[in-house]
C-alpha cells in the first residue's frame, strides 16, 4: 500500500500545482523538499508560488516552508528530521503525505531511507582548510569518495563543510535513526529540453518583475552578508552583485538565466542517477492538461 507520494522534477516543470491538485483528490498534505523555502523572507527567488496550492477555494496544507529565518544554514540531516516528524504527523492523522520538490538529494535521502549523522562544526579543521585553493580542497573531497551532490563543489564554503561531514563520518557509526520502510509512488513532471528553456526563461523574467530585486536588497538590508545570499544560490547570488553594481542589469539577467538552465540540467541528471540506483520513478508529460495528469497519476495510485 502506498504510504508516500513524491514528486519531482527540473525547476519550472509546475511540479508544485501538480502535487497540490493531487494532494487535494487524494485528501493528502504537502510536505517541501526545497532546500531554498524553508525560509522566511525569500520568497520569490525560492519560487513560494503560494496561489499554486489554491485548488478549487481549498487551500491545501504544506510543510517545511517559511520555518526559519534566512540566515540560518539549513541542510539535509535536519530536512530528513523534520520530514519525518511531518510525515508522521500527517500519516497518523489519516492523510496522504505528498512529498514535493526539486532538491534531489533532500528527495533521496527520503526515498533511499539515508542514516544521517549531526555533525558538529569543527573549527580546528575549518582554519586549516581555509588556507587550501579551491583545487585542493576538491581534491580532498574526492578522498572521501564520490561526490554526492554537485553543489559540494559550487563554492569554498560547502566544500569546507562536505569534507568537515566526510571526516566526523568515518571515525563514527551510522545512527540508525528511522528503520522504517517506505512504500512510496514516485511521479516526474519533465518537459523536452526547449520548452523547459522557453519556461525557464519566461519565469525568470517574471519574477524580476515581481520584485526578486527588491527582495534580495531587503535581505541585503536586514543584515545578512553577501557572501550568505551567495551560499543560497543561482537567484540570489547573481541578483546580489547586481545590486553591488559587479553586473549590469542585462549581464545580470543573462548570466542568472544560463545559470538556472544548467542547474535544471543538472537536476534531471540526478534524477536519471536516482533511477539507476533503483529508484522507480513515473514520467509524466508536463505539458499534458492538468486533469490528464492528475488521472494518469491516479491510475499509477491505484495500480501500485
Amino acid at each position: 500500500m502506498i504510504d508516500l507520494v513524491t514528486v519531482l522534477g527540473h525547476t519550472a516543470a509546475g511540479k508544485t500545482a501538480f502535487a497540490a491538485h493531487l494532494a487535494d483528490r487524494l485528501e493528502g498534505e504537502i510536505i517541501s523538499a526545497d532546500s531554498r523555502q524553508v525560509y522566511r523572507g525569500m520568497d520569490i527567488g525560492s519560487g513560494k508560488d503560494y496561489k499554486d496550492y489554491l485548488v478549487m477555494d481549498h487551500q491545501v496544507p504544506v510543510h517545511l516552508i517559511d520555518i526559519l529565518d534566512a540566515g540560518y544554514e539549513y541542510n539535509v540531516y535536519l530536512f530528513k528530521r523534520d520530514f519525518l516528524r511531518v510525515y508522521t504527523d500527517i500519516s497518523e492523522r489519516g492523510m496522504m503525505p505528498v512529498l514535493c520538490g526539486g532538491s534531489g538529494l533532500y528527495i533521496e535521502s527520503v526515498l533511499r531511507n539515508y542514516r544521517l549523522l549531526n555533525v558538529p562544526l569543527n573549527s580546528i579543521l575549518r582554519e586549516e582548510l581555509a588556507n587550501r585553493s579551491t583545487e585542493e580542497l576538491v581534491e580532498i573531497l574526492k578522498l572521501h569518495g564520490p561526490l554526492h551532490n554537485i553543489t559540494d563543489t559550487s563554492n569554498r564554503k560547502r566544500m569546507i563543510r562536505a569534507i568537515e561531514i566526510s571526516r566526523y563520518q568515518s571515525g563514527q557509526l551510522q545512527d540508525s535513526e528511522d528503520e522504517r520502510e517506505l512504500n512510496p509512488l514516485v511521479l516526474g513532471i519533465r518537459f523536452d529540453r526547449d520548452i523547459r528553456r522557453q519556461r525557464i526563461t519566461i519565469r525568470l523574467r517574471e519574477r524580476m518583475e515581481e520584485g526578486m530585486v527588491e527582495e534580495v536588497e531587503g535581505l541585503l538590508r536586514s543584515g545578512i552578508p553577501a557572501e550568505k545570499l551567495d551560499y543560497y544560490g543561482l537567484e540570489y547570488r547573481f541578483v546580489c552583485k547586481y545590486i553591488q553594481e559587479e553586473l549590469g542589469y542585462e549581464e545580470m539577467f543573462k548570466r542568472l538565466n544560463t545559470a538556472i538552465h544548467q542547474f535544471a540540467k543538472r537536476q534531471m541528471t540526478y534524477f536519471r542517477g536516482m533511477e539507476r540506483k533503483g529508484i522507480a520513478i513515473h514520467w509524466l508529460d508536463g505539458g499534458l492538461p492538468m486533469e490528464e495528469k492528475i488521472e494518469q497519476a491516479l491510475e499509477l495510485f491505484k495500480a501500485t
